[in-house]
């Protein structure tokens, strides 16, 4: 037996309307759960009712961030804190794109300054990883040749 389709629209029943929320909620729920057990990923997933109520699901990382807000903050806060965070993201792509040397056309003296500071502190940690990890399988290999090729592994 198929069922049919509906059409959608909004249910003018408030009793109804109430109900269908609740059910399609726990669907919406379950089906989240299952994407992230499933596929691995990391899913937040945030719901209000016409009352304002708070309802969320959230895979690990982002569970005690989610949980924080759900109880103390209302929509508005958490559009507010949406807000912050995208501005957050978007300056650490700025930032990024300024490491590759992408957008840079429009920094100022001083910021271009900066900027060639850190890449050059930067190149200076990367330099000296290299150099360790060289002198680390220079010794190695030594050490083991040594061992190896003593007289008590003649061939």
């Amino acid at each position: 037996m198929r069922r049919g389709k509906i059409e959608i629209k909004r249910i003018e029943n408030t009793t109804t309307r109430q109900v269908t929320f609740s059910k399609r909620r726990n669907g919406l729920l379950k089906k989240t759960n299952e994407l992230s057990v499933l596929c691995d990923a990391q899913i937040g997933l945030i719901a209000f009712s016409n009352t304002g109520k708070l309802f969320h699901y959230s895979s690990h990382p982002y569970r005690t961030h989610i949980m924080r807000h759900g109880h103390a903050h209302d929509q508005e806060d958490l559009l507010i804190e949406m807000a912050m965070l995208r501005h957050q993201n978007l300056s650490l792509e700025m930032g990024i794109q300024r490491y590759l040397g992408e957008g840079i056309a429009f920094l100022q003296y001083e910021e271009l300054t900066k900027l060639e500071g850190e890449l050059q502190s930067s190149v200076a940690r990367v330099r000296k990883r290299q150099v360790y990890i060289y002198i680390y399988i220079h010794t190695h290999t030594c050490a083991f040749r040594s061992v190896f090729f003593s007289s008590s592994h003649s061939f």
